[in-house]
């Protein structure tokens, strides 16, 4: 018998993890620390920047792409495990 993936605790559990690395990189593109990394999430996310405002919708939208990659994820788990 195979166990079921929780689909919505898990990708309540992958948006939180998205948020706090992009609030980590923002905070440290802030001290000039990983800006290559920086660089890149500025260039794959539409809202990213340095600025505070930038951080927090860099977060937000982040959290709203990883629950729904990870929610999608959970559904075809469950479906095809």
């Amino acid at each position: 018998m195979t166990q079921q993936l929780k689909s919505l605790a898990f990708s309540l559990a992958a948006a939180i993890v998205a948020a706090i690395v992009m609030l980590l990189l923002g905070i440290l593109g802030n001290f000039g620390i990983y800006t290559g990394a920086f660089e890149m999430m500025q260039q794959w996310h539409m809202f990213f920047s340095l600025t505070p405002t930038g951080i927090i919708a860099g977060m937000i939208e982040a959290a709203i792409i990883s629950f729904i990659f990870a929610y999608l994820f959970g559904v075809l788990y469950n479906k095809f495990a």
